[in-house]
């Protein structure tokens, strides 16, 4: 048993235990969900003890030589780090910001597990990267799943709600510039005398100095609208991208790197030439040197005919508007194609509730793919004429999606992306749909909250009242309570 610190006052008294955070902290599964993420950081090096063979100061050493373990320091308390994962996706926030308002509120802290407060960075700020890849997009969809059945268990969804949802499609714009050539072409000039002066390869010329004012120049053309002129600085940085990638390579030959090292050289190599030779209506496109994996998404939106990201699909209940999956689909497909494996990943976080989903509302995007999804119902409005009047009524509430996703970019997140790769993607979006779950939970909680201090009150006038009532006739003599009797 834990002997509490007399000097110190516990976070529980400090604290306002009915703050909907707080009330939060005592009802999401942190048990289950330690459990279940604990197999993703299981310690990969030998324990203390075993005999391993390995090398030391001393040369390899021999077989059936006991070493001590090298698995370094303990980890982090896996209630901090997903709680800080929720915290950050749910108040908008960088990594580093997250630890800094960690360090000055006592909320968050009762919130992550904490008895006593304690003014100090919870963690560096890049431990959370680590542990976000660590975990892996199955670990993060756990911490969304923990929010579901977070709901469920106080009542603040009924189960039956969830073979209702409504799906749409959206683009997670990833945290790049604006893709032009001539930004892309100093990029890339600026790439290759870097990695050759990492490399050991001595350039004749650099055109640091010409890069940098053809780069100012063209700023200039495209906003004048000289677009002749554009096009001259672009050539010349064309140019000078491609005198640049003959020098490396034929100075590459002479070079000893190691097979790791060779390979990453290559592939900026070979990225270079694609942002070199890529034109107006090429396909494959490249539009960040540091992202390969972006693409140009058209939405049919007016103010934004472009985004650069990746399309994502969520899904949420028809009635209170819970976020119960959100899914990363790479290379831009159809939105029909993209349905049968957002239901598959909302059936599997809705597993504990033993609910699957029926019903589906989406928009016209999602024509044609009854077929491949069987056992679901698809409505849209290009089935209108054959709706029941109960049905047209449901699709009414299809566009409540819209604000759910809109709130996910605005407070969640989603509206830039800062992680690394595909992989980065994918656990961003479904990270952010968690943040949203933790915001709509607070919400409840205040809602639930205030109908519970009502029936309190309502129940405590009507128990005074029937007190006072009880009290008036037993002070009334026997003839008129015969009368009143």
């Amino acid at each position: 048993m834990a002997i509490d610190d007399f000097f110190r006052a516990r976070i529980d008294q400090m604290i306002d235990m009915a703050h909907p955070l707080a009330v939060l902290a005592r009802r999401l599964p942190w048990a289950s969900l330690e459990a279940t993420l604990a197999p993703c950081f299981a310690r990969t090096a030998p324990a203390a003890g075993e005999a391993v063979a390995e090398e030391d100061l001393f040369g390899a050493v021999p077989e059936g030589v006991t070493v001590l373990s090298n698995a370094g320091r303990p980890r982090l308390a896996m209630r901090l780090m997903i709680s800080l994962l929720y915290l950050k996706h749910a108040f908008n926030l960088s990594d580093e910001e997250l630890v800094a308002r960690w360090s000055e509120n006592v909320v968050w802290q009762y919130f992550s597990g904490r008895e006593y407060y304690e003014p100090r960075l919870p963690c560096d700020a890049t431990q959370l990267g680590r542990f976000r890849a660590a975990a892996g997009e199955a670990g993060v969809e756990e911490i969304l799943k923990a929010t579901i059945d977070t709901a469920v268990t106080m009542k603040a969804i009924k189960p039956a709600e969830f073979k209702r949802v409504i799906v749409d499609t959206t683009v997670q714009p990833k945290a790049i510039a604006h893709p032009t050539d001539s930004r892309l072409l100093e990029a890339a000039r600026r790439a290759l005398v870097k990695a050759a002066g990492a490399a050991g390869i001595e350039l004749k010329q650099t055109f640091a100095k010409e890069g940098k004012h053809l780069r100012w120049k063209a700023g200039r053309y495209g906003h004048a609208r000289q677009f002749r002129r554009l096009a001259k600085v672009a050539r010349r940085q064309r140019t000078i991208v491609g005198r640049l990638l003959r020098e490396i390579e034929r100075k590459a030959a002479d070079i000893d790197m190691t097979a790791e090292r060779f390979e990453r050289f290559n592939d900026l190599l070979q990225r270079c030439e694609r942002i070199r030779t890529q034109g107006k209506k090429s396909k494959a496109k490249l539009y960040a040197l540091h992202a390969p994996e972006v693409e140009c998404i058209a939405k049919g939106k007016a103010r934004t005919p472009y985004e650069f990201g990746v399309k994502a699909a969520v899904a949420v209940t028809h009635k209170s508007g819970l976020m119960v999956g959100a899914r990363t689909f790479p290379g831009n497909p159809y939105d029909g194609h993209i349905l049968a494996a957002q239901i598959e990943q909302t059936n599997i976080l809705l597993q504990a509730t033993g609910r699957e989903v029926k019903e589906v509302f989406a928009d016209l995007g999602f024509r044609g793919v009854d077929q491949d999804n069987p056992g679901v119902e698809i409505t849209h409005r290009g089935k209108y004429k054959r709706l029941t009047k109960q049905q047209r009524k449901w699709l009414r509430r299809r566009s409540a999606v819209e604000p759910a996703i809109g709130h996910t970019k605005s407070d969640c997140r989603m509206d830039r992306c800062w992680l690394k790769g595909q992989i980065g993607d994918a656990l961003h979006a479904v990270l952010c749909a968690a943040g949203y779950n933790i915001r709509w939970l607070l919400r409840a909680i205040a809602r639930l909250g205030l109908k519970a201090l009502y029936l309190r009150l309502v129940l405590a006038a009507l128990s005074r009242s029937l007190r006072t009532a009880a009290d008036d006739y037993l002070t009334l003599d026997a003839g008129q309570r015969t009368v009143f009797g």
